[in-house]
């Protein structure tokens, strides 16, 4: 009897430890999700905490980020794009310059809050970082040598050529998808790039059509030129966050749909673009880039 009242005790004992089992499973569960939340929005409380926000960028990049000539202020449609969205959401803004291939790893680090630096959306990208709606709509082209166009009729052409750009760049992505091998920079200036085509150290160079036709106009010394019949790949550019920062998304898409809808975006990029609109979507025919996983 006694034997049998120890076993159903111990029945009793294993069914309640059992249930306490479950019970902090469903609590560390519960924790773990509403850290999950807190984790969402501790980038955004520790940005206005602080009231400021870090921003990386390259200041190399004309007409996104860039010095213009004698002056040690930063501007670009970028730049003041950032400025504007630090300003209507009440924040100290502090620029941080990096080479494009460091930017994002400074994001990982936690050393930068965000970028800002005609960053393109990509599949890739979206699996370890948060984007912004985006500020500016483009196309890639490229950049060639005027007597001859190096050579370059079609994208497949590009094979055996050589490519100026940064290595992770979705720009080099591109011209290595069609065979061309890519000679990498640090935090260069553009004339270093267009100088290395019109001297035959390079052959191109892909990037958006709106800073690479800037660049141009600003260098029109150089005999090289936007390629007159390549347009590829339709872009979006957006504001670059942590994984985790959906709090932060949340503020920045809100400020940028009162810039876009109040006109401020067309504002800026007018005033950077050559009076052209870069935060509308362009109306022409841009071949999509088939078989080429970004």
């Amino acid at each position: 009897m006694r034997k049998g009242l120890l076993f159903i005790f111990m029945l009793m004992l294993s069914a309640f430890l059992v249930a306490c089992g479950s019970s902090e499973s469903s609590d560390e569960s519960a924790s773990d999700n509403n850290g999950g939340e807190e984790a969402s929005d501790s980038k955004w409380s520790e940005i206005q905490e602080s009231g400021e926000i870090v921003v990386g960028t390259s200041g190399t990049l004309f007409p996104a980020s860039y010095y213009p000539e004698d002056s040690d202020q930063m501007t670009g449609y970028d730049v003041e794009v950032m400025r504007e969205v630090a300003d209507r959401l009440n924040l100290e803004l502090k620029f941080e310059e990096y080479g494009v291939d460091g930017l994002l790893s400074a994001i990982k680090s936690g050393r930068i809050d965000a970028v800002i630096n005609d960053m393109e959306v990509t599949k890739d990208r979206q699996e370890q970082f948060t984007f912004s709606e985006p500020y500016k709509y483009s196309y890639s082209t490229m950049i060639v040598r005027e007597s001859d166009l190096s050579g370059i009729e079609k994208l497949e052409d590009l094979e055996g050529k050589t490519h100026g750009g940064g290595a992770t760049t979705v720009f080099s992505r591109i011209a290595e998808h069609f065979g061309a091998e890519t000679k990498t920079y640090g935090n260069v200036t553009n004339d270093v790039y267009l100088r290395d085509v019109e001297n035959g150290n390079t052959d191109f160079i892909i990037n958006d059509y709106y800073l690479q036709s800037l660049a141009l106009k600003a260098l029109p010394e150089l005999e090289v030129k936007l390629h007159p019949d390549l347009k590829f790949h339709p872009t979006n550019s957006a504001i670059v966050m942590p994984k985790e920062a959906d709090k932060m998304k949340e503020e920045i898409d809100a400020v940028l749909k009162e810039m876009r809808e109040d006109g401020t975006l067309t504002k800026i990029s007018e005033e950077f673009f050559g009076g052209k609109d870069a935060s509308e979507k362009p109306e022409t025919d841009i071949r999509e880039l088939e078989g080429l996983d970004l």
